[in-house]
């Protein structure tokens, strides 16, 4: 892969922001980013902006991109607005690299922002119901049967990809015997990380019997194993060698690979198969490395359940073993490898346009070694997994990245 470096992240805080515009914390994101790589505005050629439920929540169904950059002083360049649903971020960041390493820019602005949390809570909850296919509705009704049988739906409004994520629980706890507990231990795990996290949503510690004793959302998720609704934003700017020569950066952090792909036809009892599985394959032979040198990961864990999936399918442990691997420490900050020091999307919140890029803040972070009471000791290698929407069982879409300090 030609080399390409992230030399400026920024992030606003995680949470419930009623007044600040998708406009505002786009502002507030890229700004920080520019200045953490000494650049200004006119420095940047090119920007791609992540966004999924802006134009179903405010209706600006078209170049959002435009209105949001525009409207803080951006001009000229090109503007590229993506939506790849919760993979929306880790996409946008996948395009600018493939920008630079072109030649066709050098210096690259991706930014993702999401505004969630609206009056209407049955319309917040609707947008996910776009995130499958929506002409095969009894199609997508079977798969969750095949998947994991029928179960408890629980109490309170309900959150159609929380059903997948239970349904995907259910069939590997049958098959694996990965326990409630075990889901349990890596939410509790992931609240504890966040306490350090000033940008988290969630900064509170929780047991696991607290977790394991809260509200039942889809049989055997709690609510503190799913992942809250957030507003926020998050930016990186990428450059080729010609941009790091101009900036002479020594907190630069190299992009070692960036895969994206969908899934193909496979049973559905075959986990090797996973579109994940495929992505991270790819990452790790673009990059030269294997999961054996990762030193730090960032997953995508929208419920519990999905860091314990992915730890196996980016070959973190043996397919089948990740819920035992989370509960012997491994993926703990002071583990073999810490997975979501950020707290993870469960804690640190879920704004699906910005999350891919809140994992890269983080990987930036610790492999510059600034992330304070959670750093991971002399972090090298770093691994993010962002999924999106759901095709036949799995991620429709999976984009991994790996970087090195």
């Amino acid at each position: 892969m030609t080399p390409a470096w992230i030399v400026g992240v920024g992030m606003t805080a995680f949470g419930r922001h009623p007044q600040h515009s998708v406009k505002d914390l786009t502002r507030r994101a890229v700004t920080e980013a520019l200045t953490d790589a000494g650049l200004a505005q006119r420095d940047v050629q090119a920007a791609y902006f992540g966004n999924t439920c802006q134009g179903v929540f405010e209706g600006q169904v078209v170049v959002g991109g435009q209105m949001a950059l525009r409207s803080m002083g951006f001009e000229a360049i090109p503007v590229v607005n993506v939506e790849n649903a919760c993979a929306t971020g880790a996409t946008a960041l996948h395009q600018a690299v493939l920008h630079v390493t072109s030649g066709a820019a050098d210096i690259v602005l991706a930014v993702g922002a999401e505004k969630t949390n609206i009056e209407d809570r049955q319309k917040m909850l609707s947008v996910f119901d776009g995130g499958v296919d929506v002409h095969d509705p009894d199609g997508v009704a079977d798969i969750l049967r095949q998947l994991g049988g029928d179960a408890d739906g629980g109490e309170g409004p309900r959150s159609f990809f929380m059903e997948i994520y239970a349904a995907l629980a259910r069939a590997h706890m049958d098959t694996f015997g990965t326990t409630r507990e075990q889901l349990a231990f890596v939410s509790s795990k992931n609240h504890a990380h966040a306490v350090h996290n000033r940008l988290a949503h969630f900064r509170e510690a929780m047991s696991v019997e607290e977790i394991l004793a809260a509200r039942l959302v889809t049989d055997p998720l709690t609510v503190p194993m799913c992942a809250p609704l957030t507003d926020g934003a998050a930016a990186a700017v990428v450059c080729n060698e010609a941009g790091l020569a101009r900036l002479q950066s020594r907190r630069a952090v190299r992009v070692l690979a960036t895969s994206l792909r969908t899934g193909s036809v496979r049973s559905l009892s075959d986990w090797e198969g996973s579109v994940s599985r495929a992505a991270a394959l790819a990452a790790y032979d673009q990059a030269g490395v294997g999961p054996d040198d990762v030193s730090v990961a960032e997953v995508h864990d929208a419920s519990a359940f999905g860091e314990i999936l992915q730890t196996e399918l980016l070959g973190l442990c043996e397919i089948g073993s990740g819920g035992k691997f989370a509960e012997s420490g491994a993926t703990t900050l002071g583990g073999s490898i810490p997975v979501n020091p950020s707290g993870g999307l469960v804690s640190k919140g879920h704004p699906m346009g910005a999350s891919g890029l809140a994992q890269i803040y983080e990987l930036v972070q610790q492999l510059r070694g600034e992330c304070g009471a959670r750093q991971v000791p002399d972090a090298r290698i770093a691994i993010a997994e962002n999924g999106g929407g759901m095709y036949a069982g799995e991620e429709a879409v999976a984009a991994i990245t790996i970087l090195s300090a």
